[in-house]
């Protein structure tokens, strides 16, 4: 089950996803409420507005390495209805306003 591995990472996040989660906490982002580190069918995805069905994933550099099994997890992710939005790390560190100025259109164009 994806519980407990979820539960593990949301007890130790990288410093992208611990950034983005000050800007996306306590409904910042146009009132939406996202969750992270939420299992969602086979997956575990960094953050989640089920509201507006937006999902926001920040990548390390191992997903350099594993570019094809990560287009699979999109597709299955927007094949139900999902938006997904992926950053780099280092966007996220270096761009921490423009990634969520991005964040915010999306949940805009959807809710």
């Amino acid at each position: 089950m994806n519980t407990g591995r979820a539960r593990a990472l949301r007890k130790h996040p990288t410093e992208a996803e611990l950034r983005l989660w000050q800007k996306l906490k306590r409904r910042q982002i146009a009132g939406m409420k996202f969750r992270r580190q939420q299992p969602l069918g086979p997956f575990v995805v960094d953050f989640v507005c089920f509201e507006c069905r937006v999902i926001v994933e920040v990548d390390g550099g191992q997903h350099a390495k594993q570019a094809a099994y990560d287009a699979g997890r999109t597709r299955w992710l927007e094949a139900q209805g999902y938006r997904v939005l992926r950053f780099w790390n280092n966007e996220v560190l270096a761009q921490t306003e423009a990634v969520t100025q991005t964040i915010l259109d999306a949940v805009k164009r959807r809710g």
